[in-house]
């Protein structure tokens, strides 16, 4: 098969592995957990709503009966979930092969963490900073070990004001605020490839964005849900470049995937190029000691 029409046939068996996925109770999560799990991986689903995760749960145990599928709470806008979360996985598992930093929300209106952060940046980008930080002792006692990024074509709007991160002296702008987040993710796998050289124990990030899939993330913009009817493309394809992230063998640190068609709108995954801000190393320095200072992890 070529590798421009990569998809859930080219992953191998992942028996013995563990992988966590955010957000897992629907969209992308929901469905790569099912896909991995078909793959004989274990499967923990870290998420807010423990019933519906249950549901997702035996939904995939359904399928494949003999998967293992494991369901943990885990609430990105609030710190303490985080670490009861990490605090718990940590003393459970003697492992972590992959984690999926899936879990989004998409232009909501204005709200906060628990923690004071504005709610976009403080679950898409601050709260899987503080997660991933907390994991990664266990990351990098694991060999290969890997973590996937989540970002959005919508990165290429962003443009983040460090001294107004949690927009207390604008206007809101949700759009803009969405985008600023999708542009903090890139930059945090950016800088934490980048790390990669310094430090060959680390594990291997990737980044992947789904281009324009039908999800319950455009729940709160009608125009959105309207041009799903004419745009969009179907979870089990907009899910492939996380799975290609989180699964291909040549994947480098840093390396970005997205769907190969239709100005990465559609279609089987592929490399792909995030915008020329995106690699703005020495902001994405000067995001990290703000994430490590907010969030009060060190990695």
């Amino acid at each position: 098969m070529s590798k421009s029409n990569w998809n859930a046939d080219n992953i191998h068996d992942q028996a013995g592995k563990v992988f966590v996925i955010t957000g897992a109770t629907s969209g992308l999560g929901k469905e790569a957990a099912r896909v991995l799990a078909g793959k004989n991986a274990k499967v923990v689903l870290a998420v807010r709503n423990l019933q519906k995760g249950e549901n997702v749960a035996e939904s995939i145990r359904k399928t494949y009966p003999l998967s293992t599928v494991e369901i943990q709470k885990l609430d990105l806008t609030s710190l303490e979930s985080i670490r009861d979360f990490a605090d718990r996985f940590l003393r459970e598992h003697d492992r972590l092969d992959v984690l999926i930093n899936n879990a989004g929300i998409m232009m909501c209106p204005y709200s906060k963490t628990m923690d004071g952060f504005e709610i976009q940046m403080g679950t898409n980008h601050l709260g899987h900073f503080a997660l991933t930080g907390l994991l990664m002792p266990l990351l990098k006692k694991t060999k290969d070990s890997r973590i996937v990024v989540t970002s959005s074509l919508g990165h290429k709007m962003g443009d983040i004001d460090l001294s107004d991160i949690n927009w207390e002296s604008r206007d809101y702008k949700t759009m803009k605020a969405y985008s600023d987040s999708k542009l903090a993710n890139l930059y945090f796998a950016y800088e934490l490839a980048r790390k990669h050289d310094e430090d060959p124990d680390l594990p291997l990030v990737t980044a992947s964005h789904p281009g324009w899939t039908r999800t319950e993330l455009q729940r709160h913009t009608s125009w959105a849900s309207f041009l799903n009817n004419f745009f969009s493309q179907g979870v089990d394809m907009g899910t492939l470049p996380t799975l290609r992230a989180a699964v291909d063998p040549e994947a480098k640190p840093g390396d970005y995937f997205g769907p190969s068609k239709h100005f990465e709108m559609h279609g089987h995954p592929v490399k792909v190029r995030s915008n020329k801000l995106s690699h703005d190393a020495k902001m994405a320095r000067r995001l990290w000691e703000l994430s490590e200072q907010m969030t009060n992890i060190k990695y």
